[in-house]
């Protein structure tokens, strides 16, 4: 029998393994002899960005939680490898299974290497070209240590034969997160609007990076332009508990509260900002997934990032970006709302069934 240890730690991974588990479980029940374990390394421990989403995403809840809470990118990426050393070894998988790019996913599947234990990169060959972010580290250490390595687009492929890795470790078999998409999105339209907030006319804000939210300066710019876009069109802005945390300590309540066309509210699990995101106008956010969202959902997105490791968005879909530059967000903006901005394709294989593609692999393969 094959054991899989499938890995979770942080919010954008619960979409990526929630279609893995329900192949795995569908394939175990036509009699495939393999067994598999969702590991939790509790990255994101708060219930609004963890548990939520197991009950969105109808995951059941983890076999394993590691609780490593928070703490610095070293003390959070030790406390992962020393918990998860010890579940590796009284548990013997066959497989550790790895999704995404934050510290759980490079974490893991260090230990797991040094164990002898084959390693599996959902999400594998995504770059962004910008070493100041802890997730593109991330990302080049899983993806040199991983055995396999599943692709969710043709840059991806690229990038990695661009880095000398063998042809026979890479799949292309597209995006786990759209998979989750497609299985989510007509419940998530048959929720309500939040706030009482019109279809098609409000946008949708999210901002968290270090880089935007650590610096007052930065901040204060960005929620300044984001004021004045509240003016012509609401806004929607689920806030981040650190970007919440750095308005109030760096003074700056006043660019998002008062004028009545910001609404804020605290972080909203996965169907309902779902639903939020598919029915509004555009997104300013400088998340990752989200880009790859609206980019299905056809929805006009600003990145506020100077670089994407998912450029297939900007390429085939609704993704520009803009940087923290108010003047691009600016012209973006008016952009979108004179209808400038529309979706030109949807990238390869994002058609819903990528972990049906992975876990076949997984299973017949190897």
């Amino acid at each position: 029998m094959k054991k899989f240890l499938v890995v979770a730690g942080a919010r954008p991974n619960f979409m990526k393994v929630a279609p893995l588990m329900r192949e795995f479980r569908r394939r175990m029940e036509q009699g495939a002899d393999v067994s598999v374990l969702l590991a939790h390394t509790g990255q994101h421990y708060d219930e609004k960005m963890s548990a939520n989403f197991f009950r969105d995403l109808d995951i059941p809840l983890p076999d394993v939680n590691l609780e490593v809470g928070s703490g610095s990118h070293a003390v959070q990426t030790a406390k992962v490898m020393m918990a998860f050393e010890e579940l590796c070894e009284q548990e013997k998988p066959d497989w550790v299974v790895v999704v995404g790019d934050v510290n759980s996913t490079m974490a893991a599947a260090i230990t797991a290497r040094k164990l002898g234990i084959r390693v599996a990169h959902v999400e594998a060959g995504l770059r962004s070209g910008d070493m100041s972010m802890p997730e593109e580290i991330n990302r080049l250490c899983t993806d040199a240590i991983s055995d396999l390595l599943y692709t969710t687009d043709r840059i991806a492929g690229e990038n990695l034969r661009r880095e000398g890795v063998a042809e026979s470790r890479i799949r292309f078999v597209g995006n786990v997160m759209i998979d989750t998409l497609y299985g989510s999105l007509e419940r998530a339209r048959a929720l309500p609007p939040v706030n009482g907030l019109t279809a098609g006319n409000y946008a949708v804000v999210t901002l968290h990076r270090p880089a935007n939210v650590d610096s007052a300066e930065r901040l204060s710019a960005l929620l300044g332009v984001i004021s004045e876009i509240s003016h012509q069109v609401p806004v929607l802005f689920p806030m981040h508990p650190r970007t919440k945390k750095n308005i109030e300590s760096f003074g700056l309540q006043s660019l998002v509260e008062g004028n009545g066309h910001i609404h804020v509210t605290e972080p909203m699990s996965y169907l309902p900002f779902l639903s939020s995101v598919a029915g509004s106008r555009l997104v300013l956010t400088d998340s990752g997934g989200i880009q790859e969202e609206t980019t299905v959902l056809g929805v006009p997105c600003l990145t506020m990032r100077p670089n994407t490791e998912r450029p297939i968005t900007c390429e085939c879909g609704t993704n520009i970006l803009v940087g923290d530059d108010v003047g691009r967000i600016r012209s973006a903006f008016s952009d979108v709302m004179r209808g400038a901005v529309s979706r030109r394709a949807i990238p390869d294989l994002w058609d819903g069934r990528a972990a049906q593609r992975i876990v076949a692999d997984l299973i017949e393969n190897h």
